[in-house]
């Protein structure tokens, strides 16, 4: 009986469709609505929300690049990203400062604190590569061993205290390594020799430079080291 009541109501919907159309022709169907799919004249395509996980992957190198956004921190133009110049200097760290300096002066003195350079590797280096860490607050403080290869030094305790001259702290410095030829020389202030020697072979050559005196020279020795 429910069965036959439907289809009734369907029947008697029929007919009172053609009784109002007057005609039972296409015309009496009624319009379609739009689909949900479709849409309507005036609806707008949904657009892509942007997503900060897209532009910064869930990476310690993501993490970096967020930062450095977000604090405006610019790096030289030969790094996309600034992960790719905290990348640049952990892969450095291990060659660059072996023989001519040392790790902490090499990372402190060779422009990478230049700009933002200080702040992003102070935010990433504990990311990418957390071993190198020390090293980095060693060069950060200032407080740090300084080498010396060829070349004539101002005696100062403050590095930089000559202007467009390099400076060597006082104190016991050694050269080790095969020598050949190596000279040094401990001058005054005036230019005057206070000690000097020529080295045609040596495998190590300790040198004592005192706050008095004004220039230590350098020619074809190994690097200089403080004496601890």
């Amino acid at each position: 009986m429910r069965h036959m009541r439907g289809v009734g109501a369907v029947v008697a919907g029929i007919a009172a469709v053609v009784v109002l159309s007057g005609c039972g022709g296409d015309e009496a169907k009624p319009a379609s609505s739009p689909s949900a799919s479709e849409g309507t004249a005036d609806a707008k395509p949904s657009e892509p929300v942007p997503s900060e996980a897209a532009e910064y992957p869930a990476t310690p190198e993501g993490d970096i690049d967020r930062l450095a956004d977000e604090k405006g921190w610019v790096v030289d133009d030969l790094y996309p990203a600034a992960s790719d110049f905290v990348t640049d200097i952990c892969e450095s760290l291990p060659v660059s400062a072996v023989d001519g300096v040392s790790r902490p002066q090499w990372l402190a003195e060779s422009g990478n604190f230049d700009g933002d350079g200080k702040a992003v590797l102070q935010a990433g280096i504990p990311k990418l590569c957390p071993k190198w860490s020390p090293v980095l607050k060693q060069a950060v403080s200032g407080r740090y061993d300084r080498w010396f290869g060829d070349g004539t030094y101002v005696v100062s305790s403050e590095p930089g205290a000559a202007e467009d001259e390099e400076t060597i702290p006082p104190g016991t410095y050694r050269a080790r390594g095969s020598m050949k030829d190596c000279y040094w020389e401990r001058t005054t202030k005036g230019g005057d020799i206070i000690d000097n020697n020529l080295a045609t072979s040596a495998q190590e050559i300790t040198v004592t430079i005192r706050a008095s005196d004004g220039q230590f020279t350098s020619e074809r020795c190994a690097v200089w080291k403080p004496v601890k």
